[in-house]
């Protein structure tokens, strides 16, 4: 049902197929085949209804909390592709009649969703339908539609109902009042919806244009409303070789679009000056909104963005544009109170809500191809200070204690309590991770060093980066508890990154990180000190950094770090890890779907045997090798290797964030087929045949890891303590790589084959990298052979 191979001349591989329908499986193409532009997400359910689709349209940052009992989460705004088809007076839908030569297309380099087919009704007349869809990146508030529909044999009556219908819900919580509607000149679609708790205001405006064998015709449709919903109704009689066209441009504007929030906010004038936009852009016509939207596209994503992959399998090249695509329709570079959900605005799932995943999987591309966007996606972290202030006090804690699940920056922590059912108990599950799984205060100091160390980007420490660290690290301090026995410090009943290790002791990957950054704070106040004095002096005021840095001193030196052990060189994930039940997980590790494993355990169960969801050890040390703590003989090149092997077997990769540090791992200790093996299943979590992996949404991380396994693992891009490592292993199935990255202010596009690395500058600035245990220092350009 889905193909990959259908680009061709200037598309191949560009075009993402789908080449059948079944009503059984709708969630797929919604979810890969979604658009958006950061501002708005939009899944792409088809025009005509289903029972099974998911609509959903999402503009970014609208939280709202439906119930009190409920956490916040981006509301499902007023749907505005749905469009009810009527053939002779009998509803349009492909379950009936019979479907030729269908096919349902997202090209990825125009971002623009197509499908077509012919069609013969029950009564035995054929008609074409070719219907397009596209979310401008020109303009942010712009989607657009165009449906043609061709009479191939008889005589047909054909009637569309189109509008605005604010009869959505979340999966069946509703987070809107009900709003004004109105239509001016029976062309004109105006709907204001408003959220109930947040009182965030929606205007959504919308009009059709229609032609007949290309020719305007004036179309008196009638103008119907019910609760919550808008719509006009067309009908036309079609001759045979008719061919009918639509085109319905649609924009959306909130109060919390910067525009409304800097000045004095007026909902009419909102109104107004909306409707006024919409009728400027209809006047352009879909061709024409979308060359526009498609330059932007080749501009500001394709020249800067791509990487051209010469391999046996060209899958791998349309895999990683389909990465880059969703990178850039889920991420909000437009705001920097705005953060990127873990299912992007590809649906429901997660709520909306940012994770780590955000720090560790998405910003790296970010912080090597755009560093911009990359200080927003921090920024917003930093916003998010008071809310993580506020739930380090509720704990008992000092400093910042960041929300394992952020939404607006000062909501604070927005993790739901309850979860899925117990297989065994049958009771609801307790979702643990927004009370103890605590690393992410860690995880966003080390983002906050990557960007810097990168970027060099001064400026952004002066101004929020230092505050972010050492307000973390302050967190940390207060957190660890003094074991007499060990006399040591440890830190107790938390989760790492292996969500299926709950409540453990000392777990290596939390307790390595919250030591990194103490580490981190205790370097940046020791270099405020030396260059920067008055800064350190006006922060020490309401942080109390005097005080601070003399605890971080004490307690980094004390905290328990688990060593690796001594006959087989295996960093312990936790102080029970290592003790637990091994069991036969053959079963598991073939699994053609995640978490079967909760179909014989629960979670209580899986807690006491040696199965991992993620090897949180191995993201460990593949983070720790890129700072200053690299040379520790606690995280060594054998550690990883030793832990890789040990780890890798009890690995169900249940988490769709796992398999790109282990494609990473893998090919860094030599272990080459699986890395690629690795890669691919990443590539295809989302992407790939199996139809009911993204229902909820695209895997956001996932996504980002494609790019990392490619650039940080196979061309062997790495930030090693302040240095650029360039250590290319390519795959045996790929003979040339090409992609740009940004280093420290210089733009480099790097070229790899298996015998030459070339590095080329934009500039003739001189920079360095290392390449081969080597270090170069070049101007312009260079070639490095590789052995």
């Amino acid at each position: 049902m889905m193909e990959y191979n259908q680009g061709t001349g200037e598309f191949e591989n560009w075009i993402v197929s789908e080449t059948g329908f079944s009503s059984d499986y709708l969630g797929k193409c919604e979810a890969i085949m979604s658009l958006g532009n950061g501002y708005m997400g939009m899944r792409s359910a088809t025009e005509e209804p289903y029972i099974k689709e998911q609509r959903n349209w999402f503009v970014n940052g609208t939280f709202n909390k439906a119930q009190v009992n409920e956490v916040t989460e981006l509301p499902n705004l007023a749907d505005i592709t749905r469009i009810d088809i009527r053939v002779d007076g009998e509803r349009f839908s492909l379950e009936y009649g019979k479907t030729e030569e269908y096919v349902r297309q997202l090209n990825l380099k125009t971002a623009e969703l197509s499908r077509s087919f012919e069609w013969i009704s029950p009564k035995g007349k054929k008609l074409r339908f070719h219907f397009k869809r596209f979310v401008s990146l020109s303009n942010l508030h712009l989607t657009a539609s165009k449906i043609e529909v061709e009479s191939l044999s008889h005589q047909v009556a054909v009637s569309l109902d189109s509008g605005i219908n604010a009869q959505m819900t979340n999966s069946g919580s509703q987070h809107f009042m009900e709003g004004e509607r109105r239509v001016f000149d029976k062309q004109l679609i105006q709907l204001v919806q408003t959220t109930n708790e947040s009182q965030v205001d929606v205007v959504i405006n919308t009009t059709h244009d229609v032609k007949v064998n290309g020719e305007e015709v004036e179309v008196d449709p009638d103008m119907d409303m019910e609760r919550r919903k808008v719509w006009l109704s067309y009908e036309f009689v079609l001759q045979p070789n008719d061919r009918l066209e639509v085109e319905k441009v649609t924009t959306v504007h909130t109060s919390r679009d910067w525009d409304a929030m800097e000045a004095e906010y007026d909902l009419q004038q909102l109104r107004e000056s909306s409707l006024g936009n919409l009728k400027l852009h209809a006047l352009q016509g879909y061709d024409s909104l979308f060359e526009a939207h498609q330059q932007v596209w080749k501009q500001q994503v394709w020249d800067v963005y791509d990487i051209q992959i010469d391999s046996n399998n060209s899958y791998d090249q349309l895999a990683l544009r389909f990465a880059l695509y969703h990178l850039t329709i889920m991420t909000p570079a437009h705001d920097v109170r705005m953060g990127i959900g873990a299912k992007g605005l590809s649906g429901e799932g997660y709520k909306g809500h940012s994770f780590w995943d955000t720090e560790v999987f998405i910003l790296p591309f970010f912080i090597f191809s755009n560093p911009a966007v990359a200080k927003s996606l921090l920024t917003y972290r930093y916003l998010g200070l008071a809310g993580a202030r506020a739930k380090a006090r509720e704990n008992g804690y000092s400093g910042a204690m960041y929300p394992w699940e952020m939404a607006w920056p000062t909501d604070g922590e927005v993790t739901p309590i309850w979860g899925d059912i117990d297989i065994v108990t049958g009771e609801q599950s307790r979702i643990w991770s927004g009370a103890i799984e605590q690393h992410i205060s860690a995880d966003i100091a080390f983002a906050v060093y990557q960007y810097t160390e990168v970027t060099k980007d001064e400026g952004f420490l002066d101004k929020y980066g230092y505050e972010m660290v050492f307000d973390t690290a302050k967190f940390w301090a207060s957190r660890l508890e003094w074991n007499e026995q060990r006399g040591l410090f440890e830190i107790t009943d938390v989760i790492g990154p292996d969500e299926y290790k709950e409540h453990v002791n000392n777990n290596a990957f939390t307790n390595y990180m919250a030591y990194f950054n103490l580490k981190l704070a205790m370097r940046y106040y020791e270099k405020l000190a030396k260059h920067k004095p008055e800064l350190l002096g006006k922060l020490d005021v309401p942080m109390g950094l005097s005080t601070a840095y003399q605890e971080w001193q004490e307690k980094a030196e004390k905290l328990f770090l688990p060593e690796p052990g001594e006959k087989d060189g295996v960093i312990p994930q936790d102080d029970t890890y290592l003790q637990l039940e091994e069991i036969d997980l053959t079963k598991y590790k073939n699994q053609e779907r995640v978490r079967t494993i909760y179909r014989d355990y629960n979670s209580g169960q899986i807690n006491l045997l040696q199965v991992t969801k993620q090897a949180d050890a191995l993201i460990l040390l593949y983070l720790l090798e890129q700072t200053f703590l690299r040379d520790d003989p606690r995280i060594s090149a054998d550690v990883k290797k030793a832990s890789f092997h040990y780890y890798e077997p009890k690995t169900l990769h249940d988490s769709s964030l796992s398999l790109v540090t282990h494609a990473i791992l893998a090919n860094d200790i030599g272990e080459y087929s699986l890395a690629y093996s690795l890669f691919q299943k990443s590539a295809e979590i989302d992407l790939g045949p199996q139809m009911d992996t993204s229902d909820e949404g695209i895997h956001a991380a996932s996504i980002g890891g494609i790019w990392k396994a490619a650039v940080f693992g196979f061309a062997g891009i790495r930030l090693i303590d302040g240095r650029l490592r360039i250590d290319p292993k390519l795959p045996k199935q790929w003979h040339r790589m090409k992609f740009h990255i940004k280093w420290q202010g210089h733009s480099l596009a790097i070229v790899i084959t298996p015998t030459m690395l070339s590095v080329k500058a934009d500039s003739e600035k001189s920079f360095e990298f290392e390449a081969g245990a080597t270090i170069h220092k070049c101007k312009g350009s260079i070639e490095v052979p590789l052995s």
